[in-house]
């Protein structure tokens, strides 16, 4: 009979633990919130305090009973969920249902024998003010979700939602958009000379000033007479430096940066990270014994503990020298605002270097652990140093300027490199021959380039999550989750790893920012976060929080019910259309499946067809080619398909594919379509499959390739070349993309 029970969170996290604890301890999870809000109602009393009405979770009930019977056994009981706000409130709800008069909250930032043993000897009260924190941000989302939700059910269609956060996250991508949409795009030029030194040897560098000052050049007309004019002067060496730089290492991982590295490196979604860590941290089976390999990876503080300190400084030396240590310890700034109740993610090991584990760990779980441990090691270490020649050309009123580096010692960066910016602009570096100041020079040639300004790219989700970290939007457990939201209820979806808004999106956008200016707002969603933790803090009251929140929403919500009919009215499209049954003009409306258009005389007429392009448009075409009854759209698990309206006596089903109007590559006589992975991301194959196989991530773009080798041309993107256009039969490009041709 176990003489304690601790109880955690995840079923998981339950055989690392017993393994630690012993025979002593029996370990159980409530798998997950025991309690919640009901879902059939507000669950909120309005009247009393926006006291919450807790139900229990219908699927935990077993749980349960199995918790309070093992509890009966129990000498003492350990509540042990996720060390955060919500493992809090799961804390709070079992020692209700359990009646604990005294309960015990033990918190483990890692899964290690030293950290468990310590969370249990260390076990105190649970934090009240973490409860009503959690507790607070439930009720807001609640009052949001439930009473902003029905306004979008009568004046869009039923079945969508609208969310706190998620709806602000909607916004900056749908704004994004439009942004995109009005930029104009500005001519500008560079010059790049060639320049001869008396060796014969050439280098290249970059027109930097005229006259000393900056310049603009827009036009190839003004950048002739600058050409002309340049090709006049005599050059000679004004100025040379070689200064040694030091670049220092990064800090170790947040939730923001792992998420925002791990989507930029591995290309892994911000829900597959945090999945991955989670199971890091709650342990992985290495030659049979459970080991929690990270420390917990929902935390916004780049604080490390001195313990871990020693290790990493240990591994360092052993692995790559005493040099390669700094002269102190490096400590970092958490910035300001972060809670720092947890360390930053690190190794919680450093006997199971990435190589010692690899057999252990599935592929995409190596790699996140190898790119967690390559950061931390790196934040502990010294600084790469550089040697950066930096050589000016003066000729009349012009100055050219070259640089390069070499790497004089790689310090950190014998472990981890950091990626540039992906929206900013790197120095061209040239490789510059030893010149002295004085000596002459002739120039070579001149190499002038054309620009063009780019619109903000689209974010990605690591961009996203960069931006909602800057404006204080969301906390280290939310982001995740916030841009689930949005793709899973098709505000957003992914086109070429990028987010870019729905139509429904756009229409919800506008919806809830025109109505509840002053709620889906970046300022007061900031704002809003603060007073949550302030409450977390014991510094503000949670009623105080909701009563300030409820009353000017309540005004607005109550303003936007008066105005559903203009609102709905707002959201149809005139068009040409007659209806066939009463002769009224027919309008483009939405339905839980997308557009259709429906009789402008509704109720009264309730007739409706597709919209030409839409799903069930192309099902009215389609035929059954084994019983010839008429094909139906039916939604399944992985979106939309045709299926036989005969079913269930004719069980034939087809998938559902959107036309390109792009002939295949192979010549086979089909065409390229649309179509979606089991993941819902888009690609491309051809109408023949399964005889033809010809498929590609990228969009197929009805633009000739210049040579004649293929009557389109593919959308592709990187970092460095931005949007161009790529034949799939010769590879000729076409850079920069043309601005008809943006990415899907």
């Amino acid at each position: 009979m176990a003489k304690n029970l601790v109880i955690v969170e995840s079923p998981t996290k339950t055989k690392t633990l017993k393994k630690i604890l012993g025979r002593d301890y029996n370990v159980l999870a409530t798998k997950g919130h025991i309690m919640d809000l009901p879902k059939s109602r507000l669950g909120v009393d309005l009247d009393n305090k926006f006291e919450p009405e807790y139900e229990i979770v219908p699927k935990r009930r077993e749980t349960i009973n199995e918790l309070k019977r093992a509890a009966k056994e129990a000498d003492k009981v350990y509540l042990a969920p996720d060390p955060d706000r919500e493992g809090e409130a799961i804390a709070h709800h079992v020692a209700r249902q359990l009646k604990l008069k005294k309960p015990l909250r033990a918190s483990f930032n890692e899964i290690t024998k030293e950290a468990v043993r310590r969370g249990i000897s260390e076990a105190g009260k649970i934090d009240i003010h973490k409860v009503e924190a959690q507790q607070a941000r439930r009720i807001l989302d609640r009052l949001v979700g439930y009473q902003i939700s029905p306004l979008l059910w009568k004046t869009v269609h039923r079945g969508l939602s609208a969310g706190r956060v998620q709806s602000v996250a909607l916004r900056l991508v749908c704004e994004r958009e439009e942004e995109i949409e009005k930029f104009v795009p500005k001519e500008y030029w560079s010059v790049k000379a060639f320049f001869e030194t008396p060796k014969k040897e050439i280098f290249a560098a970059k027109l930097v000033k005229i006259k000393g000052e900056n310049f603009e050049l827009g036009s190839q007309a003004a950048t002739d007479a600058v050409l002309a004019d340049i090709e006049k002067q005599k050059y000679a060496v004004s100025h040379q430096k070689i200064e040694e730089r030091q670049k220092n290492p990064y800090p170790p991982y947040i939730t923001s940066t792992l998420q925002q590295d791990a989507s930029r490196r591995l290309g892994f979604s911000t829900s597959k990270t945090m999945t991955l860590a989670q199971r890091l941290y709650e342990g992985v089976d290495i030659e049979g014994e459970t080991v929690g390999l990270i420390t917990y990876m929902r935390t916004d503080s780049v604080r490390v503990a001195k313990e871990a300190q020693a290790a990493a400084s240990q591994f360092i030396q052993n692995q790559y020298g005493r040099e390669y240590l700094p002269e102190e310890p490096r400590f970092y700034k958490s910035k300001k605002g972060a809670q720092d109740a947890h360390e930053a993610i690190r190794p919680t090991y450093f006997e199971y270097p990435p190589k010692a584990v690899k057999k252990h760990l599935e592929k995409d779980l190596f790699r996140l652990y190898e790119l967690i441990w390559n950061r931390f090691v790196a934040s502990q270490m010294a600084s790469a140093i550089f040697d950066v020649l930096t050589v000016e050309v003066t000729g009349g009123d012009y100055l050219f300027r070259a640089t390069s580096q070499n790497l004089k010692f790689p310090g950190f960066l014998a472990v981890y490199e950091e990626l540039k910016d992906e929206n900013g602009d790197e120095e061209e570096e040239f490789e510059i021959p030893v010149l002295a100041v004085g000596t002459p020079l002739s120039l070579n040639r001149l190499e002038p380039a054309q620009h063009f300004t780019k619109p903000p790219p689209r974010f990605t989700e690591a961009a996203l999550v960069r931006e909602l970290e800057a404006r204080g939007i969301g906390r280290p457990s939310t982001y995740a989750s916030i841009i689930t939201t949005i793709k899973t209820r098709h505000y957003v979806e992914v086109g070429e790893r990028r987010l870019f808004p729905t139509d429904l999106g756009k229409t919800v956008n506008r919806i809830l920012v025109a109505e509840f200016p002053d709620i889906f707002n970046y300022e007061f969603t900031r704002t809003m976060e603060e007073e949550l933790d302030s409450v977390e803090d014991g510094k503000d009251n949670w009623v105080k929080v909701l009563k300030d929140f409820y009353e000017p929403f309540e005004e607005d919500l109550a303003a936007a019910k008066k105005k559903e009919k203009e609102i709905r009215k707002s959201t149809q499209e005139k068009t040409d259309e007659v209806c066939e049954k009463c002769g009224r003009p027919m309008v483009v409306r939405w339905g839980r499946h997308g557009k259709f258009l429906a009789c402008s005389g509704y109720p009264e007429c309730k007739s409706t067809k597709p919209l030409e392009g839409s799903e069930e448009a192309q099902a009215v075409t389609e035929v059954c080619d084994k019983c010839g009854s008429p094909m139906v759209v039916k939604r399944g698990r992985y979106g939309a398909f045709l299926a036989c309206s005969a079913y269930p006596e004719c069980k034939n089903t087809k998938p559902l594919v959107k036309s390109t109007g792009v002939k295949c590559p192979e010549k086979c006589g089909g065409e390229l379509v649309e179509r979606r992975s089991k993941s819902r991301r888009i690609f491309y194959s051809c109408s023949n499959y399964p005889k033809c196989k010809f498929a590609t991530w990228d969009r197929p773009v009805p633009t000739a390739c210049p040579k004649g080798d293929s009557s389109f041309m593919l959308m592709k993107s990187t970092k460095t070349k931005g949007d161009y256009l790529l034949c799939p039969v010769c590879k000729t490009e076409i850079t920069p993309a043309p601005a008809a041709s943006p990415v899907a």
